[in-house]
């Protein structure tokens, strides 16, 4: 029960860091330095392409990150409304289901603000 507790906790500290977050943008890699500025690189994409893609792919991430920790904060609120109903003695299968569908939610939430798709 107490782990329950200490993980909501936890969660609770996730969600007010990732509320925080949520109004700045990962910001773009500087660009290559070309005088042109429409000359492609590598691969043959010019870059002012490369970079609207990099902003909207940015965008959609910083989307589904706002979608996820929605729903990391409905989770944990059933999950507290689960602990408030059991008692000591009680620990209810579905209390142990919500605390691991938060828990993968939260490490996929993490995932995205670090880039990791």
């Amino acid at each position: 029960m107490q782990r329950i507790i200490r993980m909501f906790i936890c969660l609770t500290f996730a969600l007010a860091l990732t509320q925080n977050l949520r109004s700045q943008q990962m910001p773009l890699p500087p660009a290559i330095a070309n005088p042109h500025g429409e000359e492609p690189n590598n691969h043959g994409v010019p870059l002012e392409i490369q970079r609207q893609m990099q902003k909207k792919a940015n965008e959609q991430r910083q989307a589904e990150i706002k979608r996820d920790t929605d729903r990391l904060l409905k989770l944990s609120t059933e999950l507290k409304e689960y602990v408030d109903k059991s008692n000591e003695n009680v620990l209810s299968l579905d209390v142990m289901k919500k605390a691991e569908e938060i828990e993968k939610l939260a490490r996929s939430v993490k995932n995205k603000m670090r880039g990791n798709n």
